[in-house]
């Protein structure tokens, strides 16, 4: 048999194979969205490795207005989306995603791996295409199913999307993340005029898909602005003094999520503001002395905490939540956004910033900046895959600047293009806007403030053609993995600063005291310098280190600093993955 012969025997057994498969879904299907499940390609350096990132230095910069770390993540969102199932799971807060409608002119590709294993252009795919709906929902499953592990439990996704797949999109959704967390389909009106010369109907509205990550944790969808009594207690001028707190407070430490059960000392910067809280159960179960800056009076702290009104933040201080009358009280969106931008608005945003127009199909900061603003409390995780031009993390600075908010967005986009988006565009208008730019007309327009950190979706292990490193990973891929996690540990750590990196570890900041330290080797022989290095660093530190398992003798090491937790690697990394490609496995 010649070698041709064999490549289309194995080409029929393969069609074959998902004949079945197609047969035994449809029988098995009652009701539902089915589709044919397409194979997707990827460029070969990613064949069978493992996903990380990199930085990219010198396109990250800091300024020092204490201001979030943004981070913008240039690659494949497949591949981003896979690095943040380990560094960002359940700890997302609101996902906006502006993907490809599917026009057939929009330049939508997708590269089908059972026929393009020898020309693997991946071109633009037509509206006449066969495969067309197929190709779409195969690329969008993947995607929904990664990005709804990355939700926290109240957590909300908006999709914008228009006729060509909103029925499609609607019931993939209702699939992945259940027609019980559907929340609503928004029309939001894109042009002011409509075009007259439409063959049966001017369509002038898009929509905006809304899920919930659970139904009931999601609170009600409002832009109103909160009255006095429920802002943030906040106030710089007064003096110290020391105030009583009673046992129920609810403590939150800046982005570092829930606190585990314990006993802690709370600090903002350099100054320690609570000491000896025991935390448990959602809140503090014993009574403790504040010394802070406060705008209330006792009696009102009091009745704060009685009324389960109050949480401490290392952030702000202090900080109430809105009580739960005043929240019924809120006036909800409606499902009519006639008045939040449209796409002449985002045409003139870029023209402002670029004096021209560098992409094509960007949303309004307005639109953007409504749905942040309707499900984020101030100290939101924003997450958006199809990043575009970047409109989403320009309306978290707006929305941060407004309310001295402490959002923190995160933006996945391709380099794709002559125009090198990613690059170009994306990083180049929010560089910027958060630093500064003349604009159209030559007014010089204030930065918005704040830090960057710019990362590469990158890859590494051996990359055995026989062998899944994922699924089925060799010694060689989990050293190998080790060796290049440490951009990954820095992110799961909010620590993105590094301070120190050599051939045998890397330690990381977030620039307030947090340190990440990760020993890459499994040879020990520069340990005891990464364990003096610690030693000297005094803040919390989390200690990341190689291990094939369980790794005791490491972790002793550090038994004699109270602030040091101990963590093992690369397998928590692997299992992480691996939990999410048997997930979309198991949802085809």
């Amino acid at each position: 048999m010649t070698v041709h012969e064999e490549e289309l025997l194995r080409r029929i057994k393969e069609l074959e194979k998902e004949n079945g498969y197609l047969h035994r879904q449809i029988k098995e299907q009652r009701y539902g969205l089915t589709w044919i499940d397409v194979p997707e390609a990827f460029e070969k350096a990613s064949e069978n490795k493992i996903p990380i990132l990199e930085e990219v230095k010198d396109k990250s910069f800091t300024d020092d207005s204490k201001k979030p770390t943004h981070i913008l993540i240039e690659g494949d969102n497949y591949h981003a989306l896979t690095c943040l199932q380990y560094t960002h799971k359940g700890k997302i807060d609101i996902i906006y995603i502006d993907p490809p409608y599917n026009t057939g002119s929009d330049g939508f590709t997708y590269k089908d791996k059972r026929i393009l294993t020898e020309f693997p252009d991946g071109t633009p795919v037509p509206k006449d295409h066969p495969l067309r709906h197929s190709y779409w929902l195969s690329f969008m499953h993947k995607r929904l199913e990664l990005a709804k592990n990355l939700l926290s439990d109240d957590g909300v996704i908006f999709i914008s999307i228009d006729d060509n797949e909103q029925a499609n999109l609607k019931l993939l959704c209702d699939k992945v993340f259940g027609d019980n967390n559907y929340v609503d389909t928004l029309h939001w009106k894109r042009k002011k005029q409509p075009s007259f010369l439409a063959k049966h109907t001017a369509k002038v509205m898009e929509y905006v898909l809304v899920y919930a990550k659970k139904w009931d944790n999601l609170g009600k969808l409002s832009i109103e602005t909160l009255s006095d009594a429920t802002k943030k207690v906040v106030n710089l001028t007064n003096q110290e003094s020391i105030r009583h707190f009673s046992k129920g407070v609810r403590v939150k430490c800046g982005n570092s999520g829930v606190i585990k059960k314990g006993k802690y000392t709370i600090k903002t910067m350099s100054v320690e503001y609570l000491n000896n809280v025991v935390y448990e159960n959602g809140e503090t179960i014993n009574d403790v002395d504040v010394k802070a800056m406060f705008s209330v009076s006792q009696e009102k702290i009091d009745s704060y905490i009685s009324q389960k009104l109050l949480f401490i933040t290392a952030n702000y201080g202090l900080r109430r939540d809105v009580a739960e009358e005043e929240t019924n009280n809120e006036k909800a969106i409606t499902d009519l956004l006639l008045d939040w931008g449209d796409n002449q608005d985002s045409e003139k945003e870029l023209k402002d910033i670029f004096q021209d127009k560098l992409f094509d199909y960007s949303k309004p900061i307005k639109l953007i900046s409504n749905l942040l603003k309707s499900a984020s409390d101030g100290e939101s995780i924003i997450l958006d895959f199809f990043a575009g031009s970047g409109t989403t993390l320009h309306a978290t600075l707006k929305l941060n600047a407004e309310d001295r908010g402490t959002r923190q967005c995160i933006l996945v986009q391709q380099n794709e293009g002559e125009k090198r988006i990613c690059e170009e565009v994306t990083y180049e208008r929010n560089r910027r806007v958060m630093q500064g730019y003349t604009n159209a007309k030559g007014e010089q327009i204030d930065g918005l403030g704040g830090s960057l950190k710019y990362y590469k979706t990158a890859f590494t292990g051996t990359g055995n053609p026989h062998r899944d490193p994922i699924m089925l990973p060799s010694d060689e891929d989990r050293i190998s993995l080790a060796q290049n996690a440490g951009v990954l540990v820095s992110l799961a750590e909010n620590t993105l600063y590094e301070i120190v990196k050599n051939d045998y570890y890397q330690i990381f900041t977030d620039n307030h005291g947090r340190f990440a330290a990760v020993y890459l080797q499994e040879d020990l022989k520069q340990f005891e310098d990464f364990k003096q290095g610690i030693e000297k660093l005094g803040g919390n530190v989390t200690v990341y280190i190689f291990s094939w398992g369980n790794n005791p003798d490491a972790a002793n090491a550090f038994m004699h600093l109270p602030n040091v937790e101990v963590k093992s690697y690369p397998n928590a990394i692997l299992d992480a993955y691996k939990s999410a490609m048997q997930q979309i496995e198991s949802q085809k």
